[in-house]
């Protein structure tokens, strides 16, 4: 039997980028979408609802700013180790002070770290939110392979 440590790499620091080109390919096949057709009462009975499909694509196309989130992703510290032959990704956030506690925080399925964002600052920095430093975590976020 393999040792499992044998398979684990160390964590490399890690930023989101998506390149001009993939955003712009992204785009350009939600606006040319060819919707079909739903049944007529435009329930929600045999899926997403199409109105509100139509106005959420058309959102992303026309007003979402993919590089503010981007932004607001690399905010924090992004890693990837090998464990197991799996790259797997995880927010490593140290917390304020002289002895923050490890703490991990993991979502669910379906879900992502990204439910997580309002937590992290308050959690690693407390005294930053009226809160007092000694009660600092470092917080860990992986995301679920």
């Amino acid at each position: 039997m393999k040792d499992k440590t044998d398979s684990m790499q160390g964590p490399l620091s890690y930023q989101f980028s998506i390149p001009d080109a993939e955003l712009e390919r992204i785009i350009s096949r939600v606006a040319q979408f060819p919707w079909h057709e739903m049944p007529n009462d435009g329930g929600w009975d045999y899926g997403t609802n199409l109105d509100y499909m139509r106005k959420l694509c058309d959102y992303w196309v026309h007003n979402f700013d993919w590089r503010a989130q981007e932004k607001r992703i690399n905010s924090f510290n992004h890693f990837k180790a090998q464990v197991n032959g799996i790259d797997m990704h995880y927010i490593r956030e140290d917390g304020s002070g002289p002895n923050p506690m490890p703490l991990v925080i993991s979502h669910g399925w379906p879900g992502s770290f990204l439910e997580f964002f309002g937590l992290i600052e308050p959690l690693a920095h407390p005294e930053r939110f009226g809160g007092d430093i000694k009660d600092a975590f470092t917080v860990i976020v992986p995301s679920l392979p």
